[in-house]
């Protein structure tokens, strides 16, 4: 037998014990599960930044015991089962991979992403953004909007032309500033310019949450460090004054280089 089938068959036995005998297993639902599975998820982003691979597997197998769960409660529901749950993404899997399993052709990631596209409007999608859950972070619900929209077509042909529009956006923004007379302006004219630097991001190849999650980890690492130096050196660090925080900020900037 296949390992990995006789790995899987052995946590479905194990969950279907578990749910049988375990009081805490027994009480959980659907709902009970959702944000335990967010935060699992969240543990699994974190270890990927961190380029914690152990940490990655361990995270892994925590999220495939809560489809397994979810799998266990939707069957005891007569709702679906894990067999119908593995059909259902199988089946799409193919209808989606034409190129692979039909007589499409799409050569480049992106000839892939556009037929993807095609293929979900097919299937009664009444727009190209409805597949985007509404509480994803916003960093990352721009990303896929302009993801989504690329997929059609609807995009810029080049960076520079994406960057003209940062600029563009980023004086409205300033003029806003200088006015200084509605906030709500002022808000509106910030998001342009945000929106308008995740496109660029994503046209130069950088993921914008990926990389702003990177910048508050740095963040947070060299102001820890900051209080970390000042309680060496019998300083409080609400006393101490700008020129001397930033001293050790260049400081742990240098530490970290070497």
């Amino acid at each position: 037998m296949d390992p990995r089938l006789a790995a899987f068959e052995k946590l479905l036995n194990i969950m279907d014990e578990l749910r049988a005998k375990c009081p805490w297993d027994k009480k959980q639902t659907l709902e009970t599960l959702r944000y335990l599975t967010i935060e699992e998820t969240y543990e699994l982003s974190d270890a990927i930044l961190e380029k914690d691979l152990g940490e990655v597997k361990k995270e892994l197998g925590d999220l495939l015991m809560h489809i397994v769960f979810y799998a266990k409660v939707g069957s005891e529901m007569n709702a679906f089962n894990m067999t119908e749950i593995i059909e259902g993404i199988n089946e799409k899997l193919i209808r989606r991979h034409p190129h692979i399993y039909g007589d499409v052709t799409a050569n480049t990631a992106e000839a892939v992403s556009q037929n993807w596209e095609k293929i979900k409007m097919g299937e009664g999608r009444t727009s190209v953004l409805s597949g985007v859950p509404n509480s994803l972070p916003a960093m990352v619900k721009a990303h896929r909007i302009q993801e989504k929209a690329r997929g059609i077509g609807f995009d810029w042909e080049k960076p520079s032309q994406v960057w003209a529009k940062v600029l563009e956006e980023q004086q409205e923004m300033l003029d806003e500033v200088h006015k200084g007379t509605d906030h709500s302006k002022l808000e509106e004219e910030f998001v342009d310019y945000l929106f308008a630097l995740v496109n660029y991001a994503r046209f130069v190849g950088v993921n914008p949450e990926y990389a702003l999650e990177r910048g508050n980890s740095k963040f947070i690492r060299r102001f820890q460090f900051i209080e970390e130096k000042a309680k060496e050196d019998g300083k409080l660090i609400h006393e101490m004054t700008l020129a001397e925080m930033d001293a050790y900020w260049n400081q742990a900037k240098v530490e970290e280089r070497s």
